[in-house]
């Protein structure tokens, strides 16, 4: 089929709950896509933070291919050794105690709010279950976590929205401190808002929160689902301000192209969840922990790491070269573009030109694989300088 066919069909039989880019893609090497015509096209969008190591990896793809080959599926009412291999690699890069997989970082920020709101249940009894999230903040689009949601945009048409959730400005402690009551049982944030913005949260400030909570017995829930698997130089972003959660939330790049989420626990909330309690089919799915596998030998490495924070701070100084650039959001190779002009139209042209670059609501962003290289960097930012100095 071509193109134009391709696109047809999706108009016809797909739900349009996407606002798609007008390119089809169909297979994919490294940082470069293709389309059915074999046009190619170089992506520093990474499936949305997704593909961490690019298209088709060959490490990844043989540790998928053998476990396809060997078993495909094992309901949870079962032993996996691949998922207990993975959980064993999670808890020992965290200091993590346990952890539950699901599919997505929604089905693991669900799996957090539950957790804490039991544990304040078990401690505390009935009552005690709001949780404050941040203003910019996005968790997902279940009901639940589009309460958990700090974007009044998202607060339409389902209603009625799941109660409980208040919602703080970030970088303001005395904010947060007012949005506290009795009833509050956990504070959820990421350290880098992406869908919000490309906003980085102050250490200071997330020192001071975690403060808060260990005074209060309230549960700390990181949201590491796009700040995760090495994409801001850490292997998880709050790493980079030294504190301790009690909840990390984990999907997107874990993955490397596979749906997964992960909600890791601290030791004292290890056993708050028991049998029933909480549940998904295809949660440690053995293929998918395969790739996850692979993904966690591969980036949890001070060296690997060290690199994607150079390949960061080098795209932020050639990104502010560039005509129509005012300022550069960057944590890692998590970086966020202040530009003359509209995000949307821009990322609109690059796409026309090869490069796939995606939107932060009137930000630029960019999530390339982590192991990019500088010479495709350098390609990817040529073509993003032609486009700019074209319509700015």
């Amino acid at each position: 089929m071509d193109n134009a066919k391709i696109k047809q069909m999706d108009k016809e039989n797909i739900m349009h709950t996407y606002g798609r880019y007008d390119v089809c893609l169909t297979k994919g090497k490294g940082v470069y896509a293709y389309d059915e015509e074999g046009k190619e096209y170089i992506d520093v969008s990474s499936g949305i933070g997704v593909n961490s190591l690019g298209y088709c990896d060959p490490g990844w793809t043989k540790a998928v291919s053998n476990q396809l080959n060997s078993i495909q599926h094992i309901s949870n009412y079962y032993y996996s050794p691949v998922a207990s291999m993975l959980a064993e690699k999670l808890t020992k890069a965290t200091g993590m105690s346990k952890v539950f997989f699901g599919n997505s970082g929604a089905e693991a920020n669900e799996c957090a709010i539950k957790v804490a709101r039991k544990y304040s249940f078990d401690k505390y009894g009935k009552g005690r279950d709001r949780i404050v999230t941040l203003e910019n903040s996005f968790h997902g689009r279940t009901i639940a976590t589009l309460s958990a949601t700090g974007q009044e945009v998202f607060h339409n048409y389902f209603f009625p929205f799941t109660e409980g959730f208040d919602y703080a400005a970030a970088n303001d402690i005395e904010g947060l401190k007012s949005k506290i009551t009795e009833k509050t049982c956990g504070v959820m944030l990421e350290v880098v808002q992406g869908e919000g913005g490309v906003n980085i949260l102050d250490t200071d400030y997330l020192k001071q929160v975690e403060k808060i909570c260990k005074e209060k017995d309230i549960l700390l829930i990181i949201d590491e689902v796009q700040t995760g698997a090495g994409r801001t130089g850490k292997l998880y972003g709050y790493m980079h301000s030294g504190i301790s959660p009690h909840i990390i939330t984990s999907a997107k790049g874990l993955g490397g192209g596979l749906p997964i989420g992960v909600c890791m626990v601290c030791d004292s909330l290890k056993d708050v969840m028991g049998p029933s309690t909480h549940g998904t089919t295809f949660g440690s799915n053995p293929v998918v922990c395969a790739g996850a596998n692979y993904i966690m030998d591969t980036i949890n490495d001070e060296k690997f790491l060290d690199e994607v924070n150079k390949k960061g701070e080098y795209i932020k100084e050639n990104v502010l070269k560039i005509k129509g650039v005012k300022s550069v959001r960057q944590m890692g190779l998590m970086i966020g573009i202040e530009v003359e002009g509209v995000a949307g139209d821009i990322a609109k042209k690059c796409t026309e030109n090869g490069l796939l670059i995606i939107t932060a609501k009137t930000l630029l962003r960019m999530l390339p694989p982590l192991n990019i290289t500088y010479e495709e960097v350098d390609k990817a930012l040529s073509i993003l300088k032609k486009v700019m100095e074209e319509l700015v």
